[in-house]
C-alpha cells in the first residue's frame, strides 16, 4: 500500500475543458501526482443532476475530458483516472449516506441556493440536485481520501462531506477518515469578455483550440475599456490581455509592454498578437500530447477501463467494511 496521503477530485463532463479549468484545477492536479496517491474521476452521474433532460452528450464528453486530462499531463501510471458510473459502488454508498443526512444540511448548501437562482432555464427542483452533496461525499470517502484539492470557494463542499462522515462514524463506528480541504493556488484568468471563463458565456479558450482559433479569439479580447483610440494611454492594471501576458509571456516581454502601454507606444492589436504567440507557444506541449491521444482512441478507452477497474477494486473493499458496519451482510 502506498505511504503517500491519498487525494481525490473530479470534474463533470458537461463540455470541452478550457484555460479556466486548466488553471483552476488541472494544473494543480498534475503538480500533485508525485506527492500524493491521486484518484481523479469523471463525474458523469453528477452531470445528470443538471443535464438530466439532455444526457446524450455526456458519453461523448467523457472521452473528450479524458483526452484533455491526458493532454494536460495527468499520467495513468501515477494517478488512478476513472469514470464514476463504471464504479457502481458509488451509488450504493450514496444510498446509505442519504439515509442519515438531514435535509436542512442540504438546503443550506450555498451552491444549491446560488444555482437555484442563477440557473433559471432548467428545472432543478429534483432530489438528485438537492442531494448531490451526498453523492459527492460518497465519491470522496469511498477511497478514504485524506484530502480534496479545492479553491477557497469550494471549501463548504468539503465541509458537508466531513459532517456526513462524522455522522456515519458516530452511528456505525470509525470506518472513514475525515477528508481535509487542500487549498490550491489558482491563476487569475477570465474569459474573452472579462467575465468568468465559461462555455455558457461563449467566452472561453479551449484546450482543444488550434493555434489559428486561439489567435482569432485573442484578437477579440476586451482590453482596457477606457482606451478608445490607438493614441490613448492604456492601463495594464485593468487589462485582461495583460493578465494573460503575466501567465504566458516571458517576464521580459510583459515588463516591457507595461510602460509601452501606459505611454501609448504599443497598441492593443499588437499587444494581443504578442500575447497570442506566447499562449500558442506555451500550449504546444499540451497540443502535442493531445494529437497523440486523439490518434489512439483505443488507448484512451484502455486507460479509462483499467483506471476504473483499479478504482472499483478499492471501492469493493470499502463497501465490504460499510456493509459490515451497518450489518447488511450475510
Amino acid at each position: 500500500m502506498s505511504s503517500k496521503k491519498r487525494i481525490l477530485s473530479g470534474m463533470r463532463p458537461t463540455g470541452p475543458l478550457h484555460l479556466g479549468n486548466l488553471h483552476g484545477a488541472l494544473a494543480n492536479w498534475v503538480g500533485m501526482q508525485d506527492e500524493y496517491d491521486c484518484f481523479f474521476f469523471i463525474a458523469d452521474w453528477h452531470a445528470l443532476t443538471s443535464d438530466y433532460e439532455a444526457p446524450g452528450d455526456i458519453t461523448r464528453y467523457v472521452g473528450e475530458m479524458m483526452i484533455d486530462w491526458l493532454s494536460a499531463g495527468l499520467d495513468p501510471e501515477k494517478s488512478t483516472l476513472f469514470v464514476q458510473s463504471l464504479v457502481p459502488e458509488h451509488a450504493e454508498l450514496f444510498l446509505y449516506l442519504s439515509m442519515i443526512t438531514p435535509v436542512p444540511w442540504l438546503e443550506r448548501n450555498p451552491t444549491y441556493k446560488d444555482q437555484i437562482v442563477q440557473i433559471n432555464n432548467k428545472d432543478l427542483s429534483t432530489f438528485g440536485f438537492l442531494g448531490y452533496p451526498v453523492l459527492q461525499a460518497a465519491d470522496i470517502i469511498m477511497y478514504k481520501a485524506n484530502g480534496v484539492p479545492v479553491g477557497i470557494d469550494q471549501v463548504p463542499h468539503v465541509e458537508i462531506t466531513r459532517e456526513i462522515t462524522r455522522r456515519f462514524n458516530f452511528l456505525y463506528g470509525n470506518v472513514f477518515p475525515e477528508p481535509e480541504a487542500i487549498l490550491t493556488k489558482t491563476s487569475k484568468i477570465l474569459g474573452l469578455d472579462r467575465r468568468k471563463m465559461s462555455k455558457s458565456y461563449n467566452n472561453a479558450i479551449y484546450l482543444s483550440d488550434t493555434p489559428d482559433e486561439i489567435g482569432k479569439k485573442v484578437s477579440q479580447m476586451i482590453t482596457d475599456p477606457q482606451r478608445m483610440r490607438r493614441s490613448d494611454p492604456g492601463n495594464p492594471d485593468v487589462c485582461n490581455v495583460f493578465e494573460f501576458h503575466k501567465i504566458y509571456s516571458e517576464t521580459g516581454i510583459w515588463e516591457a509592454i507595461d510602460p509601452q502601454c501606459r505611454s501609448a507606444e504599443i497598441g492593443c492589436v499588437e499587444c494581443k498578437k504578442i500575447m497570442a504567440e506566447s499562449l500558442i507557444k506555451a500550449m504546444e506541449p499540451l497540443h502535442e500530447r493531445r494529437s497523440y491521444f486523439m490518434a489512439k482512441p483505443e488507448l484512451v478507452k484502455e486507460i479509462i477501463t483499467s483506471g476504473s477497474e483499479k478504482a472499483r477494486k478499492v471501492a469493493k473493499e470499502t463497501m465490504e467494511q460499510v456493509r459490515a458496519a451497518i450489518r447488511i451482510k450475510d
